[in-house]
């Protein structure tokens, strides 16, 4: 029997995070900006109908949204992740099987309930949102391709009220009749460009197209898709999320960087953050690059970019060997006289911090760096990040984001706890 498989969705997530502590701005046009207060990245719906695009450049647009009376927040990923955990963990009381996609969405497994999925899922909608405040739309069918299919019709359609059932083959040709190949999961403008090229320019006739003719024009891949598309579940749902092999932090400069000294702070604390991430995981590694550049946009300054990597002699998941590290490394491509924008630190073939393999002139990391880095990280996690850093991230730092309209991380300071 076919096990259904739901999506579930947070509507206008960022943006409906700033409402759930702010009450004001429901019924308004919200959006959020990008680091630095670049450009949107998230609208309310209220601002998607006054035609406010995606990527809209906020300098650019300054008095366009205020006279039009639209909200403006600087994102806050520490509010917005800490939501996330609380959506997710509500999830699980609904499905065992769970699979966290992105920051805003996550499959479920809904096998068992299958004479009353529409029901389950619209309890699971009402007690997410009562929980946590949170809109969600959920999209269930028999493949992960066809729930994001029903997942974007039940937040498109206002007759579905956020839940769209699409178990059978002829709800499934219907919905696949709403859209345009774009909009499949997978299917990017390229991808749409060589489907359309050998005939197929719709998603029903990606669903009827023979399955190996595919396979040698777009490869497994797109086999896989067509497949999906009529029913047959060829992707698994992840329970146990696969080690990451790599992770970055990085981030543009609230101002330009012209000296050696700020741009030590930077890569400290890129690092700082990039290892904390990484303990997280329990991972650990010996392998990092660090990289620096300058703006691209400002063609009347002189350009540069350049990365350098570093090797420690055994992996590790200790904040002071990282930092230690990337500083060599930033030491080795930093030139004086230019206006640098942005510097980033990568962590590269990351692996299991309990499974390290010693080495004649080195061991892995003591039980007191251990004991070090769970004090950091809990003190963190306990009175916000930043509470502890490593001194050379420095204090000032004038070089951080510029997030002239962010909100109270309300869930994750006591300083900054919700006042009635």
């Amino acid at each position: 029997m076919t096990r259904p498989i739901a999506l579930v969705d947070c509507n206008n997530f960022y943006a409906s995070c700033e409402r759930v502590f702010q009450p004001t701005l429901r019924g308004k046009p919200v959006v959020v900006l990008s680091n630095n207060d670049g450009c949107v990245i998230a609208r309310s719906n209220e601002a998607k109908e006054l035609g406010i695009e995606m990527g809209a450049p906020w300098h650019l647009n300054r008095e366009k949204f205020s006279g039009a009376g639209v909200i403006v927040k600087s994102s806050n990923y520490t509010l917005y992740g800490d939501m996330s955990a609380r959506v997710m963990k509500t999830l699980l009381s609904f499905s065992p099987v769970l699979e966290i996609y992105s920051i805003d969405e996550a499959f479920l497994g809904l096998e068992g309930f299958e004479d009353r999925l529409e029901d389950h899922a619209r309890t699971l909608r009402a007690t997410v949102l009562q929980w946590t405040g949170i809109p969600v739309s959920v999209g269930i069918a028999p493949t992960k391709t066809l729930a994001k299919v029903a997942n974007r019709l039940a937040k498109k359609d206002s007759a579905s009220c956020g839940v769209r059932v699409l178990m059978a083959a002829a709800d499934q040709e219907r919905a696949l009749a709403q859209l345009e190949l774009s909009d499949l999961w997978g299917v990017a403008r390229r991808l749409s460009g060589r489907l359309k090229a050998q005939g197929v320019v719709t998603p029903l006739a990606l669903r009827n197209a023979d399955p190996q003719q595919i396979r040698q024009t777009l490869g497994v891949v797109g086999e896989r898709l067509v497949r999906e598309l009529r029913g047959e579940s060829c992707i698994e749902i992840e329970e146990i999320a696969p080690n990451r092999k790599s992770l970055i932090a990085s981030r543009s400069f609230g101002r330009p960087v012209e000296t050696l000294i700020e741009m030590q702070e930077a890569v400290a604390t890129y690092a700082s953050r990039a290892a904390e991430k990484m303990r997280r995981q329990n991972l650990a590694t010996a392998n990092l690059i660090v990289f620096v550049e300058t703006n691209p946009f400002r063609t009347q300054d002189r350009q540069y970019r350049a990365s350098q990597s570093a090797q420690l002699p055994i992996a590790t998941a200790d904040t002071g060997r990282l930092v230690a590290a990337a500083l060599g490394a930033l030491v080795a491509i930093w030139r004086e006289g230019y206006r640098y924008k942005k510097a980033g630190v990568m962590l590269l073939d990351l692996a299991p911090a309990n499974a390290l393999q010693g080495s004649l002139f080195a061991a892995p990391d003591s039980p007191a760096s251990q004991a070090r880095m769970r004090a950091l990280d809990v003190i963190n996690r306990r009175y916000g990040r930043g509470a502890l850093i490593i001194g050379a991230a420095g204090v000032k730092s004038a070089w951080r984001l510029r997030r002239e309209h962010v909100s109270k991380s309300y869930t994750t300071s006591w300083s900054e706890l919700l006042t009635v």
